[in-house]
């Protein structure tokens, strides 16, 4: 295996990424915000791998039954759900994407709340010409990708929410060791090497399903797709009667679905490898949310790592991405 091809040690960045908790708070420990009463509702403004922290922050707010309402916005304008007393956070890594930078001069111009999130670039730049919060990334990685930055961003989005009253600080950290979980990894990207990888799960744990995805089209450069349950039951599976192409599914199964989401889930792998797809039923494991979520992150991450490796591609990079930002210059 030609670990050689990762020149910008992606291997380390995921070893290293259940520290994302901790540091993740002290990004955001000082950023304060007043606001005369307690936000309408949450708007998140962000594309990429800046948007995954928001699905992450809703899910773990409807975890500990914290009843704010949330909308992310992957466009050039601000939702149809942005009131007057919105909270928005505006979210780039790179301070520079341009969508989320119409987004914030929107905001700017409707005089809403606003805490920015970044890393440097405009965004940093047009928060402090105006004077709104920055919680500024301070990450030592050579080439550092969006991708991983979401559990600094969301425990950073939630520590600003705590500041305001409206969230429940982390206290716990999980202890999470990475390297336990990279055979698995390995193996299961050899099972998905040379076909398309699907990535199914429970509505609740959806939002693993749709990261393990993007890793997968970033870190491997290959196609790849995700739903939910019971949703894919009622269509999707139809599309399976007769599959064109080589399939390998994997399944995250949570111990707290719902009962028939989990028979569901067997049912369908059954019947899916009736037709010859390769089925990976994956437990999703941990004690706490939390531990639930970093587990299952990182084992998407050495599956998406592994099948990059696999394919001789230098997991780091997206070169078509930044091709396609050139052309839009």
């Amino acid at each position: 295996m030609n670990y050689a091809i990762d020149k910008s040690n992606l291997r380390q960045v995921i070893i290293d990424y259940p520290n994302q908790l901790q540091a993740g708070a002290e990004f955001a420990k000082n950023i304060q915000i007043e606001m005369k009463k307690k936000p309408s509702n949450l708007i998140i403004c962000g594309m990429g791998g800046s948007a995954l922290p928001g699905d992450f922050l809703i899910a773990y707010l409807r975890e500990i039954k914290k009843k704010l309402p949330v909308f992310i916005s992957q466009d050039y304008s601000l939702p149809p759900e942005t009131t007057e007393n919105s909270l928005v956070f505006i979210s780039s890594y790179s301070g520079n994407t341009e969508e989320t930078l119409a987004c914030f001069k929107e905001a700017l111009e409707k005089k809403l709340p606003i805490v920015a999130f970044s890393e440097s670039g405009e965004v940093e730049k047009i928060a402090k010409e105006n004077k709104i919060p920055h919680v500024k990334y301070k990450i030592n990685y050579k080439n550092f990708q969006p991708r991983y930055a979401i559990s600094y961003a969301m425990v950073a989005m939630n520590k600003v929410l705590t500041n305001l009253g409206i969230s429940d600080r982390i206290t716990i950290l999980p202890k999470i060791d990475s390297l336990s979980t990279e055979n698995y990894g390995k193996k299961l990207a050899r099972k998905a090497k040379n076909k398309i990888p699907i990535i199914y799960a429970s509505d609740k744990f959806g939002f693993l399903a749709k990261t393990w995805k993007i890793k997968i089209n970033e870190n491997a450069k290959i196609p790849a797709f995700w739903n939910v349950f019971p949703a894919l039951s009622h269509n999707e599976m139809v599309s399976f009667s007769k599959p064109p192409h080589r399939y390998c599914v994997f399944m995250l199964k949570g111990p707290q679905d719902h009962p028939r989401i989990q028979k569901r889930m067997d049912l369908t792998a059954d019947l899916y490898r009736d037709r010859g797809i390769e089925v990976e039923i994956i437990e999703i494991k941990g004690i706490t949310f939390l531990e639930k979520v970093l587990n299952t992150f990182i084992l998407g991450d050495w599956l998406s790592y592994y099948l990059a490796i696999e394919n001789g591609q230098d997991p780091t990079p997206v070169d078509l991405v930044e091709e396609l930002k050139l052309k839009l210059k």
